[in-house]
């Protein structure tokens, strides 16, 4: 009796051995110790998203080309519902969209099998938009200092009045000439011409891959109605420019900040149609291209 008494006592002291031995541990120890289950906790969260869905070994017996798609199709539609994707497999276009599909074709066809003229006409699109966005980019360039000096130190600081007519022009600016005009018009325009340079196709010679960004403006071999308002356009933005630079200040500052709204808007978009040519494999379909007809041969009567 008196050993079963003394056991607890035992059990205490030893219990208070540990409690000492615990707050006797140095502050490295005590570190890990806080630091392992974070750790743990961090662990386990994770691989809570790298887990697959569970399915039962039947169904994988039935996953791994055991038996055909055609073959016991109800079996592999309790398969497919348990895995939450319910094809319809008696439906022949529902089978066809099991099938794995690629990536986007290319926004460019050649007609021809040829790698040289698949290459040409890479570097021909490339180089049709590119220099479009390089004359824009150097025309913000120019702008952009004149448009920016009544913001400058020693400057003459703008009325309440020029600086609400500033921020009206950059934004009349933005929506006419960047989105109406580049966005809605001149940027799918120029991405689509640029992608019908090709070699041997469309009626292209050899110096219009030299002067792509002109044929994607529309400046050369584009119908006659196309090269009309192109030149036109041209003409007047250059004629516009001119009387711009001789207004006072602080006014041709006020429309440059808005040119340099509507070309930076317009570069954007060109940017955006092109590379969405590419991942899509589709050129922009809303604008017509201005191609010139090609003469047909005359035939000869006998």
């Amino acid at each position: 009796i008196k050993s079963k008494k003394e056991s607890p006592t035992k059990q205490l002291s030893a219990t208070g051995v540990h409690e000492d031995q615990s707050k006797a541990k140095s502050p490295k120890e005590m570190k890990l110790s806080s630091i392992l289950p974070s750790v743990a906790l961090l662990a386990s969260f994770v691989s809570g998203f790298s887990k697959h869905p569970h399915v039962s070994h039947s169904s994988r017996r039935l996953t791994h080309h055991q038996q055909p798609l055609g073959s016991s199709n109800n079996q592999q539609q309790q398969v497919l519902n348990g895995l939450n994707f319910n094809p319809n497999l008696n439906d022949p276009r529902e089978r066809q969209s099991l099938i794995p599909r690629g990536g986007a074709s290319s926004p460019i066809d050649t007609g021809s099998k040829c790698p040289a003229t698949g290459f040409a006409a890479v570097v021909s699109s490339f180089w049709g938009t590119t220099g479009v966005l390089y004359i824009l980019g150097k025309a913000i360039k120019r702008v952009l200092p004149v448009a920016l000096e009544p913001f400058k130190d020693g400057a003459v600081p703008l009325s309440q009045l020029e600086l609400g007519a500033y921020i009206v022009t950059c934004l009349w600016f933005a929506y006419v000439e960047g989105y109406k005009g580049f966005q809605q018009k001149f940027s799918p325009l120029v991405v689509k011409r640029s992608f019908t340079l090709i070699p041997g196709r469309n009626g292209t010679k050899w110096w219009h891959f030299f002067l792509a960004p002109l044929y994607s403006m529309g400046l050369v071999h584009a119908t006659k109605k196309r090269m009309i308002v192109s030149w036109s356009v041209t003409t007047g933005v250059t004629l516009i420019v001119a009387v711009v630079k001789r207004l006072p200040y602080p006014w041709r500052n006020i429309v440059d900040a808005g040119v340099v709204a509507g070309l930076t808007w317009g570069s954007l978009s060109i940017l955006f149609f092109y590379l969405k040519s590419w991942f899509t494999g589709q050129v922009p379909g809303n604008i017509d291209a201005a191609l010139p007809a090609l003469d047909k041969p005359v035939e000869s009567t006998s």
